[in-house]
Formats: structure tokens, C-alpha cells, sequence
């Protein structure tokens, strides 16, 4: 430790660095901020009576709110999609359900009746619009568990606690304990130059010794917080603590670096989820535009035209043109760079180099719902160094005999290397990684469907998320009109990989051609 003052930058910067507590610490200094509010609003509108017509294209999330808000105001609009569902990427998967890949991969769902798979979106937090349309479309809904602290970390790291499965909460708790004591002692040492008096050091300590489980000295020693080896109950058992983990063990295994999926504000509580499968929302949007949308409608060119736009589509072999004021591209990227379109040389260079990224999941079910009886584990992630990443568990059908697991959720090359896989070694790949962290798996596996979304017709793809210097300099192209054509996609938003950036993407849209049409 140098004599260099420590401020208040350097002590949030090293409880960040040391132990996932900088939101805490900021906390404890009385600088954090309040968060922002939503995008545009569209309510109390007067409806429009001038006649104007809007060409969509794509029937998913973004599309079917288009049509439904502008539906709203008084202006029509007409829903190309190529499939032969609505939905896009908010999907559920149930028993009998035919999974196809552009590689010719086909796989039926053989789930028991009251099992289902969401491959794409599986939850929302409480400050997302989405909660807003599931208010308004009357979607029920049910909290989802994404942070369980009892679920598992396991790490691949060197080190004392290498293929060792720990709780979430006693890697947290220890983490967090050697590092308040560390804090405490920087704290003792040093001379903040913002300036901090001993009122405020005392401040400080206290905040620390709660934060981090420490004892009148200052040092961690272990805590309730990470649970028990033998846990309280009546009579004369108050609970044994087991032996904490070791700080370097904790440094060497890189789990602390997993503890900003719980602190990022899209992961906080409260999350929640449709009742009985994702896809309820899409269904409740297809019952508001289900009169508007063209099924097998596959777009084959869009121009623009001196009032507004055109769409020519085939469907059952036959062409068809359609004209409109407006258009609003609602398709991946993926697939919008192939289509004959007159969007401008700048827009469609963005379009050419998004970043929409490909993901897998895969489904499967369990004859006995092994992480509940044995492991207490009642929904939420355990999270691995292995090449299977992510494990969820469910957060419906709690105490029934069978049960289905997200058996892992992946971006990448692995992601990659899988979708060039077969089911069934998809299957073995999932069964031979979770089996690492729950060796029941093999014998009380029964079936298995997975998804890999860059094989998905008409989808070819995920989600995007834009770099900075992108946010700051292509980004900005592809949410204002280009002319009469807009483009309304989660990966054209703040939220990719979001349906509330579909929502907020589609009303952002609608904002736009309705002040248009009303001037």
C-alpha cells in the first residue's frame, strides 16, 4: 500500500474489484442516483380518420405491437409474415410441437402434457413496458426466481476450488466478508481526500462489518449469511457453520466475476413470467392484429414510392404487390440484408455489420425433479465454467413428480460448434456437462428438445447488443425514418435480446408516423 490518499473513486473502484460491493459501497456514500423512466408514451391520443396505411413486415413481438398501437390511432396497417406462426423469437416449445432448421435438423417435442420450453425470452423485470402490455392484454403473470442463492457456482479454474460445486451464497458471503475486511483495514490506514472525518470513517467501518459479516475486530471469520453445515432447528440445535471458503481459492476461481449478473439492473428482483409459457404474449398480440396478418407471406422486395411504399410478397407461388404510406421493417437483420430493398447506402451498411449474435438452449425433462428433493433448489441459475454455461431450473410445477431444465444456454463458438450438431449430441453434450454439477442426471433423464437460433427459418439469430462506439455512431441511423421506411426490432433499440425492446422499438415507430399523419 502506497501513502497516496485514498478517495472516494479509489474505495468504490477496489469493493467493485474485490468483491461485486461497489453498488453497495455507493450506496453506503449517499451516491447513487435515480433510475430514468420508459420510452415514448402513446396513450390519450385522439384517433386519426386520415386514411393512411402502414406495411409491416414481420408478425413477432415489434411487428404485431405496431399494428396494435396504430390500430389504436386510427391508422391501418397490414402484417407480412413469412411463417406460419406469429411470435418471432417469443416462442414456447410443448408436446407435440415440430422443431425444423435451415439444415434440414427436425425434431418433435415429446414433453409430458403439462411440461413446456421457452428457447427464447423467459422473464422480464418489474420496470420493463412489458409489464404493461401483460397488464393491459391481461396476460397472467408469476414471479420468476432469477437469483437463487442456493443454486450452485462451479468454476474451472486452477485452484483450491477448481470442479468444486459451491453454493452461490457461501461464495458470495465469503467474497464479500475477506473483502469488507480488506476495505476495513484500507479504511483504518489511509486519509480520504473528499475529506472523510472520523465520524464518517466510523460510518464506513460499521457499514463494512455489516456488509461483510466482520467481528468487533474487523476480521471475517464466516457468517450465517452463507447457510449451515448443520442448520437450526428445535431443541438444542442453533446451527453449525461450515468452513468458509478460502479468499485465495475465491480470487483463483473468477466467481466473483459472476456476481454482476445479480447486480445489473435488468437481473434485480422482482422478475416475472407469463403463466404456462412466454409465448401467451405473442398469442395476446395475434388476437388484437390476427385480422391484419398475412401468414406464408414471404417479402421478396420492398421499394419506395413517391407517397409512401410498396411490398411485393409470394405466397403459394403467386406474387403480390401492396402499397402503403409507410413501411416499418420489423425482420433480423439476418434475413433484412438479403431482401431487394430501397433503405439508404447508410442504413443499410448498419444493417450489414450488427452485431446480432447467435444463442442455444436446449430443454430436458426429468422423470423426478432431483434438484428440489435433493439439492433444496427451487427455481434459478447455477452458473459453470463449463462449456454448458448456464443451468435453470423451473419456476413452475414446484413439488410435482417430473420437471424440465433449461440444460444449458449458450453464445459463441460453442453455440456454434452445437448447431452443427446432431439432437441427440446436443443431448449427450448437456447431459455429459450438467452431470458434472448434478451427477443424478443420467438416471433420471427422460427426453430432450433443443434450439439453436441461427438455424431458425425466417430468424437466422438472436439478439444484438451494439458496442459504445456503435451506440454512438451507427446506432443512431437505424431509429430515425429513413424516409417513409422505419426499422422496429429489439436489435434496433436499447434492450437487445429484450421484448421490451420490441415494445419500446415498435411504439417509438408508431410515435413517429402518427405525429406524421396528424400534421
Amino acid at each position: 500500500m502506497t501513502n497516496k490518499p485514498l478517495t472516494r473513486r479509489d474505495f468504490i473502484h477496489l469493493a467493485g474489484r474485490y468483491g461485486g460491493t461497489a453498488f453497495t459501497a455507493i450506496t453506503a456514500l449517499g451516491m447513487i442516483s435515480k433510475a430514468s423512466g420508459q420510452g415514448v408514451v402513446l396513450a390519450d391520443r385522439p384517433k386519426l380518420s386520415s386514411g393512411k396505411k402502414v406495411l409491416i413486415l414481420g408478425a413477432g413481438v415489434a411487428g404485431m405491437t405496431a399494428a396494435y398501437e396504430l390500430a389504436k390511432l386510427g391508422i391501418d396497417s397490414v402484417i407480412f409474415e413469412a411463417g406460419k406462426r406469429a411470435g418471432g423469437r417469443c416462442i414456447t416449445i410443448r408436446k407435440g410441437d415440430v422443431v425444423e432448421e435451415t439444415t434440414g435438423v427436425k425434431q418433435v417435442c415429446e414433453f409430458d402434457d403439462d411440461q413446456y420450453f421457452d428457447p427464447g425470452p423467459v422473464r422480464f423485470p418489474q420496470w420493463q413496458v412489458t409489464m404493461d402490455y401483460c397488464r393491459e392484454l391481461k396476460v397472467p403473470i408469476a414471479p420468476f426466481v432469477g437469483l437463487n442463492e442456493n443454486a450452485y457456482y462451479l468454476s474451472t479454474k486452477e485452484g483450491g476450488l477448481k470442479n468444486k460445486r459451491v453454493r452461490i451464497r457461501e461464495a458470495k458471503t465469503d467474497l464479500r466478508g475477506y473483502t469488507a475486511e480488506l476495505l476495513s483495514k484500507v479504511v483504518d490506514q489511509a486519509s480520504l481526500d473528499q475529506p472523510l472525518d472520523a465520524a464518517d470513517k466510523e460510518k464506513l467501518i460499521e457499514f463494512l462489518r455489516y456488509e461483510g459479516g466482520l467481528d468487533k475486530s474487523n476480521k471475517y471469520t464466516g457468517h450465517s449469511r452463507r447457510g449451515f453445515e448443520l442448520w437450526p432447528a428445535a431443541g438444542l440445535q442453533d446451527g453449525t457453520l461450515g468452513e468458509k471458503l478460502g479468499f485465495k481459492d475465491l480470487l483463483n476461481s473468477e466467481l466473483g466475476l459472476l456476481f454482476h449478473r445479480a447486480n445489473d439492473f435488468h437481473y434485480q428482483s422482482a422478475m416475472f413470467a407469463p403463466v404456462g409459457g412466454m409465448d401467451n404474449i405473442a398469442k395476446a398480440l395475434e388476437r388484437e392484429t390476427k385480422d391484419k396478418i398475412i401468414y406464408g407471406a414471404k417479402v421478396k422486395e420492398f421499394r419506395k414510392t413517391p407517397t409512401g411504399a410498396k411490398v411485393i410478397y409470394t405466397k403459394d407461388g403467386t406474387d403480390t404487390e401492396v402499397t402503403g404510406d409507410y413501411l416499418i421493417c420489423t425482420l433480423p437483420p439476418t434475413i433484412l440484408k438479403r431482401i431487394p430493398n430501397d433503405f439508404s447506402v447508410p442504413v443499410k451498411n448498419v444493417v450489414n455489420i450488427v452485431p446480432f449474435q447467435n444463442s442455444g438452449k436446449i430443454g430436458l425433462q426429468f422423470k423426478r425433479r432431483f434438484w428440489e428433493t435433493d439439492d433444496r433448489i427451487f427455481g434459478g441459475i447455477s452458473w459453470t465454467g463449463l462449456p454448458n454455461g448456464e443451468i435453470w431450473y423451473p419456476n413452475h410445477g414446484y413439488f410435482k413428480p417430473k420437471g424440465l431444465l433449461t440444460g444449458y444456454y449458450v453464445f459463441g463458438p460453442v453455440c456454434d460448434q452445437l448447431g452443427r450438431m446432431s439432437p441427440a449430441e446436443r443431448t449427450e453434450f448437456a447431459l455429459a456437462n450438467g452431470s458434472q454439477l448434478h451427477p443424478q442426471y443420467r438416471e433420471a433423464f427422460e427426453t430432450a428438445i433443443s434450439y439453436n437460433w441461427a438455424t431458425i427459418p425466417n430468424i437466422e439469430g438472436c439478439l444484438a447488443h451494439f458496442p459504445q462506439a456503435m451506440i454512438k455512431t451507427f446506432y443512431p441511423l437505424l431509429v430515425k425514418p429513413d424516409g417513409n421506411f422505419y426499422i422496429a426490432s429489439d436489435w434496433a433499440s436499447h434492450l437487445g435480446g429484450w421484448q421490451a425492446g420490441a415494445f419500446e422499438a415498435a411504439r417509438l415507430a408508431v410515435d413517429s408516423i402518427y405525429k406524421r399523419s396528424a400534421a
